[in-house]
């Protein structure tokens, strides 16, 4: 019964201490803030949770505040629109405001969440259709058959599961070294956003480290690439409220011309966001030009193994490098 939401209790607690003493008594309560990914799930009756606790009422779980090292710090439940036009984010890590900018609609921006975003669940359609996919206990890839509807799916590290990352920031917060804070069992512990993130060869079961009782209450950026040089693009089917086919994000820092130091992520190519190691080595040190940007063409997919119908993101990932690249010169 599409579009008819099963039957839960909802909680909707003010406080943290009391959202922690819920999820203590409820082991299986799926948690919500903005909820724009968890209500598809439950309108197509995939996920049928019979408790729901929603922390979007707590206050101390939202807003953005200037940290000592001038980084900033933005509670897990802060809207993406709060982020996307947020004073302090747009001086210091305009990329992030950007790629915020870049999710969906508006109207998921004004209730969707930052944290919501970087740990959404993957779209793949057949996962998301309730099939027994690996990734849901069963033992089949779906979308890896010679007739599977693959497109938007991975180009690197597939492990039974070839779904990608669908967030649009979780590259921004890899490139920027941020830094996630997650309540568990009492304890607050910080996970930097290169190991937030996991594959199917750790976990196929989840994209995240999160694990049920956890609550992501915040994320810390440092102040390493505060007013650095960035560049986002994200190509999709639609302008508007589509998932990346492709995207890129990259921050660098520019010295007489030579790029200093860079960090440049893809994301929708593999399970979780894809740090350019082997680009960022190419172009340090280097001065942006033609040359270099053909270069980067040629690295920047090494390694991909295309699956039946998703060879157009092999170019398309190329381009977008050395399009960040040309953005420096």
């Amino acid at each position: 019964m599409s579009d008819v939401m099963h039957n839960f209790e909802l909680y909707q607690p003010n406080s943290l201490q009391g959202a922690a003493d819920l999820l203590d008594e409820f082991d299986d309560a799926w948690i919500i803030a903005g909820a724009k990914d968890s209500l598809g799930w439950f309108k197509d009756r995939v996920k049928q949770p019979a408790v729901v606790v929603d922390l979007g009422g707590i206050p101390e779980l939202a807003g953005i505040e200037p940290t000592d090292d001038g980084g900033v710090y933005i509670g897990a439940a802060t809207t993406l629109t709060d982020v996307s036009e947020s004073t302090l984010v747009k001086e210091r890590f305009q990329i992030l405001s950007v790629a915020a900018s870049n999710v969906a609609s508006p109207q998921i921006r004004n209730s969707g969440t930052i944290g919501g975003n970087i740990s959404q669940d993957t779209r793949c359609v057949y996962y998301r259709d309730g099939f027994p996919c690996y990734r849901a206990g069963g033992n089949t890839c779906y979308a890896n058959t010679p007739t599977a509807m693959n497109r938007e799916h991975a180009l690197f590290e597939v492990s039974r599961c070839v779904a990608v990352t669908p967030s649009d920031t979780a590259p921004a917060m890899v490139a920027l070294g941020a830094i996630m804070i997650i309540r568990r069992d009492g304890e607050e512990m910080e996970v930097p956003a290169s190991e937030y993130f996991i594959g199917p060869e750790i976990d196929i079961t989840r994209m995240t480290v999160l694990e049920p009782g956890d609550i992501l209450l915040g994320i810390r950026i440092p102040g390493e690439w505060a007013n650095a040089r960035h560049y986002f693009e994200k190509i999709a089917d639609r302008n508007t409220w589509d998932f990346a086919l492709v995207s890129v994000t990259m921050v660098a820092k520019v010295a007489g011309g030579a790029i200093g130091d860079v960090a440049m992520v893809c994301g929708g190519v593999q399970c979780t966001p894809r740090r350019l190691t082997e680009v960022e080595d190419v172009i340090r040190g280097e001065v942006p030009g033609p040359e270099m940007e053909n270069l980067v063409r040629r690295v920047a997919s090494r390694g991909a193994k295309p699956l039946n119908f998703n060879h157009f993101k092999v170019p398309l990932m190329e381009n977008l490098a050395a399009r960040a690249v040309r953005s420096l010169a």
